[in-house]
């Protein structure tokens, strides 16, 4: 599956022409409608709106639920083993930093517009039955699970495994059309490819301008509160020049600088005020709440992810489960590159699990916090006017609710930061992805390039404020997601048939008959066999002059023979320490057998006796296949070791192309 990333024509601007031109034009094209026409967007994007909800709903209700049970199979399947990488690889960023980027990129601004104000609006208004009840309350918390659990990160899994997997395992571009291999080929590097990532782009635009639009505006709310400063929609466009131009400093720093510093940042601010509120709220509720929420979230799961509100007949979907849905599919080429780019080296089942649970618990305890304290102060302490304020501006619920708990200047001022800090990881996390997509390149492309990425989402968020306000911009991420869910499913497709291929190639070499090997060994005692065991040079010297006098000899008579049978063959030095043999198969995947030096430390099992005969550090040579490191050393084998061995998984690897045949 191997295919080179598109190049960059000169030094001064790296980009994939097609998909660069093509989501500019389509964008300007939409800059201009809005401009020019702002009364015929506003209805064209409401009918689109209504559109789907009254006849597409059950396509995007079905697709997620798809997508939620897809991930968890394959996390619990054989599937769950493979890694996104070679065998051998290791994962680039510990938990910590994995989390908070991912966690960062992923809900920052919603959960703070929303963890005060979708609580209270179902409390107010719920679906079905009387509001402001107990019963009311407990169906609020539900729903606000459902829309911000699991599913939202099965979406996100979906895109970032198929990027992470097709990029890291069979090095492709880490581009959303790598997904579509296994279904169309090269076929990927044309118009079709093109399409794909150019849908890609528009959803990760609008989504990110959606959550820069709800962030915002609740910038302005926090400043209003805080500074007196006016709530409209000059000084909202001022703030996101402002803020747009601060994500462009964070987007020159790179990722490693910029955005997993802000993020970590982000994630101890929030930690910091979401404790603030469980101190300084009804602690033993919201204690008692959090399990009784998470209990009844997953009894009422199933009947959940299917409910499209049929025999009611009503709007409530359209405004909320069905933004949310087609929001977090949009913003998915975002997410799931932003996450991809960041999860090398990880399982399956690591980073589904990981994906799924950790964010999840953590978004589950802040809209408990935040949401059962606001109910409880509404419910308890009678503060009707917080139903009132939220209806009316669902900007400011956050800073209401704050003027009912201690200090709330300084939980305020902390909260607008941690929504600026939130904006700015949005902003330089979407212009770095975008690049991505418009490059075909991973790192490397020009500044200007993201910089006119991230000014660019900063104009889509303030056009869309002009053109409706949130209105405008729920229309716009409902309709923008449509044709990326069908995508996502074809998506899926592909990482089923791909991963099934890896599986059955993993099991059929491991299950494979050798056959006896040929010729005579020299026989070892078992006093040399145990020194072979035993030995772990320390002189990189030893095992290089290994690799030469004994290593290459055995590839270069294996490859002279395949020569002589009229198979192509060819022994490759990349340098001393690496060497391998590859045997082409025409249109089958080529063989390869490396062999590589790599530094280890000793076993944490020897003694200290052992420990102290021994350096610090020891040399392997160890054998790589195309699928990565095997974790066995032939360090002092001879050349006819190193044949037979070599014999035998060249033998699997045959017994894998006729399984698949």
């Amino acid at each position: 599956m191997n295919k080179p990333s598109v190049p960059g024509q000169k030094t001064w601007y790296q980009i994939n022409p097609p998909v660069f031109f093509g989501s500019t034009l389509f964008i300007v094209l939409f800059i201009g409608m809005v401009l020019v026409a702002p009364d015929s967007f506003d209805a064209l994007t409401a009918y689109i709106k209504n559109w789907i909800t009254s006849s597409a709903g059950w396509f995007y209700i079905l697709s997620v639920a798809f997508f939620l049970i897809f991930v968890v199979v394959l996390a619990l399947s054989s599937f769950g083993r493979l890694k996104l990488g070679p065998d051998h690889s290791k994962p680039d960023y510990s938990y910590g930093s994995w989390y908070a980027m991912l966690f960062t990129a992923g809900m920052g601004i919603g959960l703070m517009f929303f963890g005060v104000a979708e609580p209270v609006m179902h409390f107010a208004d719920p679906p079905v039955g009387d509001p402001t009840t107990l019963n009311a309350a407990r169906q609020a918390m539900r729903i606000t699970f459902f829309h911000w659990g699991l599913h939202a990160w099965a979406i996100y899994a979906v895109v970032a495994l198929s990027l992470a997997y097709f990029a890291y395992r069979h090095r492709l571009p880490l581009q959303i059309r790598s997904a579509l291999y296994p279904l169309i080929g090269n076929r990927i590097y044309g118009p079709i490819g093109h399409a794909v990532d150019i849908f890609a782009v528009l959803g990760t635009i609008f989504g990110v301008a959606t959550s820069l639009g709800f962030g915002v505006t609740q910038v302005n709310a926090g400043f209003n509160y805080l500074f007196g400063l006016p709530q409209n929609t000059t000084v909202q466009i001022s703030l996101i020049v402002i803020i747009t131009a601060i994500a462009t400093l964070s987007v020159g720093a790179g990722l490693d600088k910029g955005v997993k510093r802000l993020s970590e940042l982000n994630m101890v601010l929030a930690v910091v005020l979401m404790l603030f509120v469980l101190i300084a709220g009804p602690t033993i509720f919201l204690l008692q709440t959090f399990v009784q929420n998470t209990g009844n979230y997953l009894s009422n799961l199933f009947s959940m992810t299917f409910n499209l509100y049929a025999y009611e007949e009503s709007s409530w979907i359209g405004g909320w489960t069905l933004f949310y849905w087609g929001w977090w599919i949009a913003w998915s080429p975002f997410v799931g590159m932003f996450i991809a780019r960041v999860s090398r080296g990880r399982t399956v089942r690591e980073f589904i699990l990981g994906m799924l649970l950790i964010p999840t618990g953590f978004t589950f305890m802040w809209m408990t916090f935040f949401g059962d304290t606001a109910i409880f102060l509404i419910l308890k302490q009678h503060a009707v006017a917080l139903i009132t304020d939220v209806q009316a501006d669902q900007s400011v619920a956050l800073f209401k609710f704050f003027e009912y708990l201690p200090f709330s200047s300084i939980s305020s001022l902390i909260a607008t930061i941690l929504v600026v800090m939130f904006f700015v990881t949005s902003a330089d996390s979407g212009s770095l992805v975008v690049d991505m997509l418009t490059s075909g390149k991973q790192q490397g492309t020009p500044l200007w390039q993201r910089v006119f990425w991230a000014v660019l989402q900063g104009v889509i968020a303030a056009v869309l404020l002009l053109a409706g306000g949130l209105t405008a911009l729920q229309s716009a991420t409902i309709a923008s997601a449509l044709p990326f869910a069908v995508v996502m499913l074809l998506m899926c497709w592909g990482l089923f048939v791909a991963m099934r291929l890896d599986v059955l190639k993993k099991e059929s070499i491991q299950d494979a008959r050798i056959t006896p090997r040929a010729g005579v060994h020299a026989p070892r005692s078992w006093q040399q066999r145990l020194h072979l065991i035993m030995h772990r040079p320390n002189s990189l010297a030893e095992v290089t002059a290994f690799m030469h006098d004994t290593v290459k000899p055995a590839l270069l008579e294996v490859a002279e023979e395949f020569r002589r049978q009229s198979i192509e063959a060819s022994v490759i030095e990349k340098s001393p320490e690496h060497i391998w043999l590859q045997v082409g198969h025409q249109e089958e995947s080529d063989f390869y057998y490396s062999i590589r030096v790599r530094q280890h430390q000793p076993p944490a099992f020897m003694t200290q006796a052992q420990q102290q005969a021994i350096p610090a550090m020891y040399y392997r040579a160890e054998v790589h296949l195309q699928e990565g490191g095997q974790d066995y050393d032939i360090m002092d084998w001879t050349k006819e070791d190193i044949i037979q061995d070599l014999i035998d998984q060249y033998e699997r690897h045959l017994h894998f192309l006729n399984v698949v045949r």
